[in-house]
């Protein structure tokens, strides 16, 4: 087999960088929760409509994982049909989907800053669609990076996306 390495380096760079950026939000979305997890057992104490016990802070706390279990069982099958491209970017919406929900749980429907059980679960399912992104992501960025990599740089590469996801977390 012929090896064809007359292709753009800098292009090449540019899009392992792009995927390397998966790798990147999985270490940050799996560790930013602990940021925050005090807030939002704050917040939710003072719901008037039902008791935010240890049970639903823990829920709170890994429904991003929990999403990100079903990312990951559901990334080689998406990656299979759609394909990792189409499979990132996939992942990529639903990042940004969570993100912007995470935000404002409320969208313009609920009370703003009320803590009730709606809330809860609308905040809740929010975070288990970034975590399925981040569980998408985690196994199609190193497939991708593979692929698109010449195999005397591929491990290389793929390696890069290892260092993102510790570095996010260190980031948090």
């Amino acid at each position: 087999m012929a090896n064809n390495n007359s292709g753009s380096k800098s292009y090449l760079i540019s899009i392992v960088l792009v995927a390397v950026l998966g790798g990147l939000l999985f270490g940050y979305d799996t560790a930013v929760i602990s940021g925050a997890e005090k807030g939002l057992q704050a917040f939710f104490m003072g719901a008037k409509d039902f008791q935010y016990t240890d049970f639903w802070h823990g829920f709170t706390s890994s429904s991003a994982l929990i999403g990100c279990i079903i990312g990951a069982a559901i990334s080689g099958m998406l990656a299979s049909n759609w394909g990792r491209k189409k499979s990132l970017i996939f992942a990529g919406v639903m990042f940004f989907i969570s993100a912007w929900g995470s935000m404002c749980p409320e969208s313009m429907v609920l009370a703003k800053g009320e803590a009730n059980f709606t809330l809860f679960i609308v905040f809740n399912i929010y975070r288990i669609i970034g975590g399925v992104g981040v569980g998408l992501a985690s196994a199609v960025c190193p497939m991708y990076i593979g692929e698109i990599a010449p195999s005397n740089i591929r491990g290389m590469l793929v390696s890069w996306n290892q260092f993102a996801i510790i570095f996010g977390q260190l980031v948090v």
